[in-house]
């Protein structure tokens, strides 16, 4: 495909000659801000150029497939027409762990790598899309790190793999050499948990599952993706596993709140969303519970399109003047309003 016009409020702004470093963020100045942007337009839309389908739409531009679904439910998946408006993500939330290593979300299918700070360079995170576990083979969730890389890796099915290929009319070779159809991809990086976890790439046959629960418990990402992670993180990095569906933070002085759906096999009712929200809205404003709009809340846990929504502005915070006159007092604070 050629280079897409992106779009704000449905006005064309510019051409972009591809989108070179799609999934690299510079962090916000501010350390109490995690609220991330791609685009400076608040809502990033592309015109396909010929009849596709979202997931195509979804490849293009790094996105998982389940990402691009939500954010176009209007939008035939398999049929997209040519002229056809599609709308792509732009802010994230960045997940409540330490700002190290790699950080995989499992709930919004993201991965978050916080490569190292350079000098006369502003601190950067770069966030993939990638595949999960499926029902029956949950992604693990924890503390780990990378323990071994390997390129152009062979498989060695497990037998409870081949077993399942074999039950649906699939049988599975002992050992799968490097190659297109390899399921690993090219890269792997080995973690450090108990039954072989990995992160690896895929194959050219289930590259548009990524960004979705299919995968036996492994972490899969497009080819250049797991690339790029392959060829800028050590052995040794730290990663933290987590399942973070309702995420909160700041920018610029506004809490934006960013929703997921359940993965399969799971069922939290609205109710208990609203009691997780609260509870973390609360923790974002230093335990006080500020005036924001409840229907703003309530509609961004019903939607579940993983767009962070802003709930509530606050005044910046005054310096206090370095001497105060006798009989005056100074208050020092924010303003809790809108």
């Amino acid at each position: 495909m050629k280079v897409r016009s992106l779009f704000a409020c449905s006005i064309v702004l510019s051409a972009i000659g591809g989108i070179a470093n799609a999934t690299t963020y510079t962090l916000p100045e501010s350390s109490n801000d995690s609220v991330i942007t791609q685009f400076h337009d608040d809502v990033p839309l592309t015109r396909v150029e010929q009849n596709e389908t979202l997931p195509d739409v979804a490849r293009r531009f790094l996105l998982g497939q389940t990402e691009i679904v939500r954010l176009n439910p209007d939008v035939d998946r398999w049929q997209v027409k040519k002229d056809e408006i599609v709308r792509l993500s732009n802010r994230r939330i960045l997940p409540d762990t330490p700002h190290e290593g790699i950080t995989l979300n499992i709930a919004e299918y993201r991965m978050y790598y916080y490569s190292p700070t350079q000098k006369g360079v502003a601190p950067q995170v770069m966030s993939y899309a990638h595949g999960i576990g499926r029902q029956d083979w949950k992604t693990p969730l924890g503390k780990t790190s990378i323990v071994r890389k390997v390129k152009d890796p062979a498989w060695h099915p497990p037998e409870s793999i081949r077993r399942e290929h074999a039950a649906n009319g699939d049988p599975l070779p002992a050992v799968v050499q490097p190659g297109p159809h390899n399921p690993l991809g090219a890269y792997m990086l080995h973690l450090a948990v108990p039954g072989g976890y990995l992160i690896h790439g895929t194959d050219i046959d289930k590259i548009y599952g990524i960004g979705m629960q299919i995968t036996h418990g492994c972490v899969r990402m497009y080819p250049e993706d797991i690339e790029a992670l392959y060829n800028s993180v050590p052995v040794g990095t730290p990663v933290y596993m987590v399942k973070q569906p309702i995420k909160v933070g700041w920018l610029d002085n506004t809490l934006y709140i960013e929703a997921h759906p359940d993965l399969e096999g799971e069922e939290t009712t609205l109710e208990q969303k609203l009691d997780v929200a609260l509870k973390l809205i609360q923790k974002a404003d230093s335990q006080n519970m500020p005036e924001f709009d409840r229907g703003v809340l309530k509609q961004a846990l019903t939607v579940l399109d993983g767009n962070p929504v802003a709930l509530y502005q606050r005044l910046p915070q005054k310096a206090l003047p370095v001497s105060v006159p006798t009989g005056h007092g100074s208050k020092g604070g924010y303003y809790h309003g809108v």
